[in-house]
């Protein structure tokens, strides 16, 4: 849709220093061959809104013949968000699910009381250019026990706002008067936004917390620069626009209202009682498919990633909205 942004503008090079509370730069992680930068938890910001877990996969390269191949494995008390640039992923889960993800498109697995799933390359050829998201939702104390459910939104089905130098997509949620399909469970937003050389972009101004995370090109605001791989969060309340560099710019825009309580994470596990991880501990690891918590995928039952094993400081409280240090999973 045509969208006019000008009454929310406010000059970036104006906005005070202090309105940028946190700035996150990612770790790596290898998740089995693949290396991807994780910018949620982060020791000084470890949610944003009731986004508790990012990363970003790639951009690279594969080689022909090689791929993507994540083994069955669990989550409890979580959404899970796979959002591509460049390449694609076969998504199959124990509730049946069996989905392809190309770029432009959502999957959305509610994970709730138990749920696993696989991400694999879709093709045996596979190689090829791989860039993507993946980013995990705390579910409200009320939903962690739902029933798990999985929908998957093409492209074409989610919200687009435009205006000069400006092109949005809403991934999830809801943002300047627009909503994305997909079904939550707690106030939030995800944009895709992409701004041309020196476009100016302003955040939703009615959202509790409000993150960036930059994957091309750059961004401006209070007078420095941010490269891609770089996360902001700024501080509720503020009035906040970005400028893209001269390069242009593209770039995530997530948050929301923050939780009451706190979050407990361990491995693929997010829950505000503690007593829930070590239940979907006891029953992941006992491996009786299909009698408790867990299966496995219908059509993905060969092999699956075994839980870690416990050692200090893995299962970490995680107050919702956090800002101050803290620890971080393995």
């Amino acid at each position: 849709m045509s969208w006019n942004p000008d009454a929310l503008l406010t000059d970036p090079d104006l906005i005070a220093a202090s309105a940028l509370e946190t700035l996150i730069i990612p770790r790596s992680r290898d998740i089995g061959g693949f290396e991807v930068r994780r910018a949620l938890p982060a020791p000084r910001r470890q949610m944003v809104g009731p986004f508790i877990f990012f990363d970003q996969m790639g951009p690279a390269e594969l080689l022909a013949g090689d791929r993507i191949d994540v083994r069955p494995h669990p989550h409890i008390g979580l959404g899970t968000v796979t959002y591509l640039f460049e390449g694609s992923f076969r998504h199959r889960d124990s509730i049946g699910s069996d989905q392809v993800i190309v770029p432009g498109d959502v999957n959305w697995m509610v994970a709730g009381r138990g749920v696993s799933h696989s991400e694999r390359s879709p093709s045996v050829e596979a190689g090829g250019a791989i860039h993507g998201l993946q980013t995990w939702i705390a579910l409200p104390e009320a939903e962690e026990t739902r029933a798990p459910l999985f929908e998957h939104f093409a492209k074409a089905a989610l919200p687009e706002l435009e205006a000069e130098g400006i092109q949005a997509r809403l991934i999830l949620g809801d943002a300047f008067g627009e909503s994305a399909p997909a079904q939550l469970f707690s106030e939030s937003f995800y944009l895709d936004v992409t701004l041309a050389p020196g476009a100016r972009f302003p955040l939703p101004d009615d959202h509790e917390d409000r993150g960036v995370h930059v994957t091309h090109g750059a961004v401006e605001v209070a007078g420095d620069r941010f490269d891609p791989g770089r996360m902001m969060v700024f501080r509720p309340g503020d009035a906040i626009t970005l400028r893209a560099a001269p390069e242009g710019a593209r770039f995530l825009a997530l948050g929301g209202a923050t939780l009451p309580g706190p979050r407990y994470i361990w491995w693929n596990f997010v829950a505000s009682d503690p007593d829930r991880i070590e239940a979907a501990k006891l029953d992941w690891r006992r491996g009786t498919w299909g009698q408790g918590l867990f299966d496995l995928p219908v059509d993905d039952r060969d092999e699956f990633i075994p839980a870690p094993e416990d050692g200090p400081g893995r299962l970490l409280p995680m107050r919702a909205g956090a800002r101050k240090p803290g620890g971080h999973p393995g």
